[in-house]
Order: C-alpha cells, then structure tokens, then sequence
C-alpha cells in the first residue's frame, strides 16, 4: 500500500479511491479555468471522486517559440488563487526553475516537476523543501526505476509527500508508449503512482512547429492504468480541445469526462471486488 498524503483535504493513495488531477493543460483565461473547475467539480462530486484543480502558468518547453505558453507566473497565480477561493479546490501546477518555487508554493497545494525536469536536483530539492507534495512526473527518457533517484532527492531535503507521474516513454521519434509494468514498479517505492492518460498519447513535436496527439486513444488507456493499480488520474480536458491553445490534440473534451470517470470507478470497484 502506498503512503497517503493529505492535499487539501483530498487524500491520495494508501488505499483510498483514485483521486483525478484535472484542468487545461495551460490558463487561457479566468473564465476559461472557472468553467472547466466548476464543470469538472460537479462531474468528480457525483462520482465521489476526490479532485484536484490542474494549470500551467507557463509551458517552457512548447515546440516553436511562437507558441503560447500562458499568461506567466504572476499573472497565473492570481488565476489559480481564485479557482482555488471560488471553488474550494486544492490546485496543482508546474516549476521550471528554482527561483519560482518558492512564490508558486505560497499558492498551490501541489508543486509538480515537469517531466522534462525530472533530473534537476536543485529544483527537485528546492520544491522539497516547501514541505508542498512534490508530484514528479516521470521523463520520457527514463526508466520506471530511475525514479528511486528521482525519490531520494526529495526525501533527502525531509519531504515524503511525493507522487510519481507515469506519462509515457519515448519509443522512436515523435511517439510515446505506455509500459503498464511501470505503474506497478513506480508504486512499490511506496509512494502514489499517477497515471496522466492525456500526455501518454502525444506525438512530441510530431506536427513540426506542435506536438501531435491521440487523443482518442484517452479511454482505453485510462481503463488500463485503473485495472493495473493506480492511486491518481491525471486528465487535461477543455470543452473544445481543437481549439485549446497548448496540446490540443491531446486534451480530452469535457464532454467526455463522465463517461471515462464512470468507467474508471467501475474498473476500480471490480479490481477491488476480486481482491
């Protein structure tokens, strides 16, 4: 059984329910972030599933330098403080640097470590040291095991409320797959084990100046994760992702999201059942 950690007054892992991380893969706007949490809000209430409220404030690693990459930190953490007030949600977002830690951490429950970073020893420890959940989302360049090092760099600043991000592995160029075995691998450190169906079915860089995606694709991987064992969902959904303005091709329709939630829980209670 993995460690349970408290955020927000959502527990995630040691045997609870799966939780879902969920929200835009970028802030747009304030509406925009409104409409999604409210949405999701009532889907996840009426499930009895614990959720957490998702954004980026930057995404410092899109394909052209004429992406849009979000409204910036300050600006973002204002958004992200009133989705947080407005629905009485705990919120999740992403560092890319050590001097943004500690502001980020003054406003959201979760600091998350992109998975491009997740060998950065200096921000993996800086984000420790907030004493915030660390969720560390897994590289595509890594195996499900090096995250014991990943683990140890936290803990070694006296922070154990750590999540791991399986999120795909790079196979090729412009594709990712998903080892369903790195979810059981990843959960025995004994930490909870996120799987983010969303980003597992991108194409990085696979449009040329933007990443492609699957997103149809959504589904059957979220099934698959829930029947293995995990302790989180991680979704990016928009109520039309085609025109999302970061990782369109990925993002699942909100439209959608009750019926892969329901799925899911049913998975759970089976799996549950049988054991």
């Amino acid at each position: 059984m993995t460690r349970q950690i408290d955020i927000g007054g959502k527990l995630v892992g040691g045997g609870a329910p799966f939780a879902l991380f969920a929200g835009p893969c970028v802030i747009e706007s304030q509406d925009m972030c409104f409409e999604i949490a409210a949405a999701v809000k009532k889907i996840a209430d009426g499930l009895g599933i614990p959720y957490i409220f998702k954004a980026s404030f930057d995404k410092a690693n899109r394909t052209s330098i004429n992406s849009y990459r979000g409204p910036g930190m300050e600006r973002g953490l204002e958004i992200l403080a009133a989705v947080k007030s407005k629905f009485g949600l705990p919120v999740l977002t992403d560092v890319h640097e050590v001097i943004q830690v500690k502001p980020v951490a003054e406003v959201v429950d979760v600091l998350q470590v992109p998975a491009f970073l997740s060998r950065q020893t200096d921000l993996l420890i800086a984000a420790a040291e907030t004493g915030k959940p660390v969720n560390i989302k897994k590289g595509q360049f890594l195996a499900p095991w090096d995250m014991r090092n990943a683990i140890d760099k936290v803990v070694s600043a006296g922070n154990e409320d750590i999540l791991l991000t399986e999120r795909g592995a790079s196979f090729g160029y412009n594709t990712l797959i998903v080892d369903m075995c790195a979810l059981p691998v990843m959960r025995a450190y004994g930490y909870p084990v996120v799987f983010d169906a969303t980003h597992s079915v991108q194409r990085p860089g696979g449009m040329g100046a933007s990443s492609g995606g699957q997103r149809e694709f959504v589904p059957d991987l979220v099934r698959a994760a829930v029947a293995v064992g995990i302790d989180a969902l991680f979704l990016e959904v928009h109520p039309d992702p085609e025109k999302g303005l970061s990782d369109g091709a990925t993002m699942l329709p909100l439209a959608d999201l009750p019926s892969v939630l329901k799925q899911a829980k049913a998975i759970e209670q089976a799996v549950r059942d049988i054991r």
